[in-house]
């Protein structure tokens, strides 16, 4: 007997400065809220369907995270582009149609690589 796949919950991005980490993905439209969990950092989380996304503030024994890539399905890509370059996004790859729908590339504040798709 197999047991369903494991489903993504959590994603935690760290920043040098959350404030302006958050600016970006509440550009985007994610609804984030300052947390602190007992004793730990002020950060920021958002939860979705049952995905949180937190972010953490860097510190001086954390490792970076933008090595990861991450992605987002959004209502309208082109739309979320506009938005993101008003604030100094780095758009690596433009909006344009894909196999997988429309879709572009970019860098956030801190230099995680994000991806945007909407379904055709």
């Amino acid at each position: 007997m197999f047991a369903p796949p494991p489903h993504l919950n959590l994603v935690v991005l760290r920043s040098p400065d959350i404030d302006r980490a958050a600016q970006f993905y509440r550009q985007m439209g994610l609804l984030l809220t300052r947390h602190s969990h007992g004793s730990g950092p002020e950060h920021y989380a958002s939860e979705v369907s049952g995905m949180v996304f937190e972010i953490y503030p860097m510190t001086p024994k954390s490792l970076p995270t933008t090595g990861a890539r991450i992605g987002f399905r959004v209502e309208s890509v082109d739309e979320i582009v506009t938005l993101l370059s008003q604030i100094g996004t780095e758009i690596i790859t433009a909006p344009t149609d894909s196999e997988w729908g429309r879709r572009a590339v970019v860098k956030d504040l801190d230099g995680h690589v994000v991806e945007l798709v909407t379904s055709n």
